[in-house]
Parts: structure tokens; C-alpha cells; sequence
């Protein structure tokens, strides 16, 4: 039975600290899923970490339910939530609901995030009147990367702190169940999480938000840059070079495959086939 929006909500009202990762593929979600992770994202983040590209921006809505649909597969009780990409919500209410619904009909999600706050709250809610949970997104928006002149910490004046916690209260009032704080000052994010009743989800938003929230390749040491608000809990790059390396060097050196990994004939079957 998967995780519902009314537990993650009952997370904070219980002081209940929990985790959210990011999967891509069928096989890490399965682990993800089964270690007991609450929430799965489906990040646009997938565009830089597996596709390789240098921002979110040219990951499509059909990029998004391929991977989204082999996440979904690979669990069985976290909550999946798709991230909406670059303008697939922007254009029109309309566009938004279409696109959500390929989510949720194609791929299998339980429900969406979508980066704003005050300025795409009427979307939100009409989507939620939808009867579909959306999760928030405020604070560095990557797909704003270009606007915000690059991946910088959001919130540190007065002003623009005061800015992202009316779009927190936007978003809880168009009701969004979750929101996530990204790359903001510790403090602002613990003012925005005492200020509003749903969870804040941090990254790079210090210790006092309700959730956190990491990239997978992060975690494992597989990302080429660790990002500062990340910790890497191993070095799986360096296992696999290790491994593949292994490999090859049994390969060259005969040493792979063995008749153990290997298929033999019924020795009557031979002695047929040689004699023909």
C-alpha cells in the first residue's frame, strides 16, 4: 500500500522527520523503495545526472513519463511524484491539467511538483480541485536558472526572504501538500516551516525543514560535482570503476567466462554432432 498525502502531511503534524530521493530508472527505485524512502521524485534533475545536459530546461514531458513510468514500476510503496518540466504548465491552465494527467494516466504517478509560488498558485489549485496532489517548489528553480543568473542561493535579503514566504503561503492556500525549499538560508526555511501548516521539504535549506530531499547520484558519490548542500554516503563510482575494470582485464586475460558461466551439450548430443 503506497504512502499517502494525508501521511506525509501527518509527518509534521507528528514532529516526524522524513526523506524523499530522486529515481530515474525501474532498478533504482526498487532499491530506493524497498530501504523505505516515503517519497520518490522523479526529478527533471535527470536531464544533468544521467542525460547529461547542462540544466533541466531541455527535458520534455515525454522524457518525464518514460522515466517516470519505469520508476513506478520499480515500487510498490512510496509515493512517486512527477516533476513537471520546463513550460509544460506555463502556457495555460488547460496545458497544465493535460499534462499532469499523462502523469498520472501514462505513467502511473501519485502526484506532481511544480516549481513557483504566487505566480503559478491559480494553477495549482485548479489542479488540486482536480482532485490531484500537487507538491510545491520554491526558492533556487532550476528551470529559472537563466533568469536567476545561475545556481545561487535564494532568500538571503529581507526582501526576497519576505518574497519566498508569500509564495509558501500561496501555495499552501492553493493547496499544495508539500513544498520544497531549495538552496535557501537555514533560518528563512525555518520561518517559512513554522509559518505554514504543510511539510517543507529542504535541499540545501539547512536542518529545521519537516523533509529533506537528495539527489540519488549525490548520495552514492556517482555525480561528477557533489553539491555543497549534499553528503556523500559512498563512493559507488569508484566501486563500479573498480568492477568494470575487472572485467576487462578477465576478458583480455581469459579468464572470463569459466564453464561456470558457461553452457554445455549433453555429451550424446555432442558425440551426434561431431559424427555428422
Amino acid at each position: 500500500m503506497r504512502i499517502t498525502i494525508n501521511q506525509v502531511k501527518e509527518f509534521k503534524s507528528k514532529g516526524q522527520k522524513f526523506a524523499m530521493l530522486t529515481a530515474y530508472d525501474y532498478a533504482t527505485s526498487r532499491i530506493v523503495d524497498e530501504a523505505g524512502s516515503p517519497l520518490i521524485l522523479v526529478g527533471d534533475s535527470l536531464g544533468m545526472v544521467v542525460l547529461g545536459y547542462d540544466s533541466t530546461i531541455p527535458i520534455t514531458m515525454d522524457i518525464m513519463i518514460h522515466h517516470t513510468r519505469a520508476v513506478v514500476k520499480g515500487s510498490k510503496n512510496a509515493l512517486v511524484v512527477g516533476d513537471m518540466p520546463f513550460m509544460s504548465y506555463h502556457l495555460s491552465e488547460e496545458q497544465a491539467l493535460g499534462n499532469v494527467a499523462r502523469f498520472l494516466q501514462e505513467a502511473g504517478a501519485q502526484a506532481v511538483k511544480l516549481e513557483g509560488g504566487v505566480n503559478v498558485a491559480a494553477t495549482i489549485k485548479r489542479i488540486v480541485d482536480c482532485g490531484i496532489p500537487v507538491m510545491g517548489h520554491i526558492g533556487l528553480t532550476p528551470q529559472s536558472v537563466n533568469q536567476l543568473g545561475g545556481f545561487r542561493a535564494q532568500g538571503k535579503t529581507a526582501e526576497s526572504a519576505h518574497k519566498l514566504i508569500s509564495d509558501a503561503v500561496a501555495l499552501e492556500e492553493a493547496g499544495a501538500f508539500a513544498v520544497v525549499l531549495e538552496t535557501v538560508p537555514s533560518e528563512l526555511a525555518e520561518i517559512i516551516t513554522q509559518k505554514i501548516k504543510i511539510p517543507t521539504i529542504g535541499i540545501g535549506a539547512g536542518p529545521n525543514c519537516d523533509g529533506q530531499v537528495q539527489v540519488i547520484n549525490d548520495i552514492l558519490g556517482l555525480s561528477d560535482f557533489i553539491p555543497r548542500h549534499a553528503r556523500k554516503y559512498a563512493d559507488v563510482r569508484e566501486i563500479m570503476s573498480t568492477v568494470v575494470q575487472k572485467y576487462i582485464s578477465d576478458v583480455a586475460n581469459g579468464m572470463f567466462p569459466t564453464p561456470a558461466e558457461s553452457i554445455q551439450m549433453v555429451e550424446s548430443e555432442l558425440i551426434q554432432l561431431q559424427s555428422s
